[in-house]
């Protein structure tokens, strides 16, 4: 007697996600379409900032039916993107947050000047040299800089209250969350913190530590949170009203 052993068959790789644009109200917003096997609706979200959209689509739907639902949201997206700016680039004379406080962009126009933020007689300044085009990359880099100074000294003090270390701190531009901590202890910021007060900046890296000790978001989580950093609900509030304006800003 012969068996014949059938070889499993390997699960279909997903599609790859579909990038479109969708025009609302005349603004073209960069739209991506993701098929999910295991979604059993339609599901459109926002992305941090209003850069973007998010479409999750379930099996077996066709793409007029995709089509009238984008259509049929077409109210719900004007409303909620009204309060992002279509123009969020990095200008001359515009204002961008530094630690919480508006500061003036005045490009210096000397090819090889320092990004420096000046308490000036005229009021708070951002002052960037090199050619104009380059003003968002500069901005970003100098930011990147005074986010991980700030974030380095209050990592340090939330760390020695704890008595446990951090294994490393990086920097990202995530879209998604303001930091996170990996079960070996490493730290990740987004550096766009440094746009917000220092008191924020200081409830995040507390925030990320406590996950040192406790690794979930549970009442001994919050209680630690909260001992690490008492200012913790009013930071959490500033970040909920302000957040989605710090991730819109476009440095490129």
């Amino acid at each position: 007697m012969f068996t014949l052993l059938q070889k499993k068959r390997k699960p279909a790789a997903p599609a790859p996600p579909q990038k479109r644009v969708l025009d609302v109200d005349g603004r073209a917003m960069p739209l991506t379409v993701t098929k999910n096997p295991r979604a059993t609706r339609l599901t459109l979200r926002i992305e941090p900032g209003g850069r973007g959209l998010k479409l999750t689509v379930p099996p077996g739907l066709k793409d007029r039916e995709v089509n009238d639902f984008l259509d049929r949201h077409q109210g719900w997206l004007r409303v909620r993107l009204a309060k992002f700016s279509a123009d969020n680039a990095i200008r001359p004379g515009g204002e961008i947050l530094f630690r919480g406080i508006p500061h003036r962009i005045v490009h210096t126009g000397e090819l090889r000047g320092l990004t420096q933020a000046i308490d000036s007689e005229v009021g708070h300044i951002l002052s960037v040299g090199g050619l104009e085009e380059h003003m968002g990359r500069r901005i970003a880099t100098f930011f990147k800089k005074e986010a991980r100074k700030d974030l380095e000294t209050y990592v340090a003090i939330h760390t020695k209250a704890i008595g446990k270390p951090a294994k490393s701190l990086t920097l990202k531009d995530t879209r998604s969350r303001w930091g996170s901590c990996s079960w070996e202890g490493n730290l990740s910021f987004s550096w766009r913190i440094v746009m917000a007060p220092p008191g924020v900046i200081n409830y995040l890296a507390a925030h990320e530590v406590a996950h040192l000790k406790e690794m979930n978001h549970g009442p001994g989580f919050w209680s630690l949170c909260e001992r690490l950093c008492p200012d913790m609900e009013e930071a959490k509030r500033w970040l909920k009203r302000h957040g989605s304006a710090l991730h819109a800003i476009d440095f490129e």
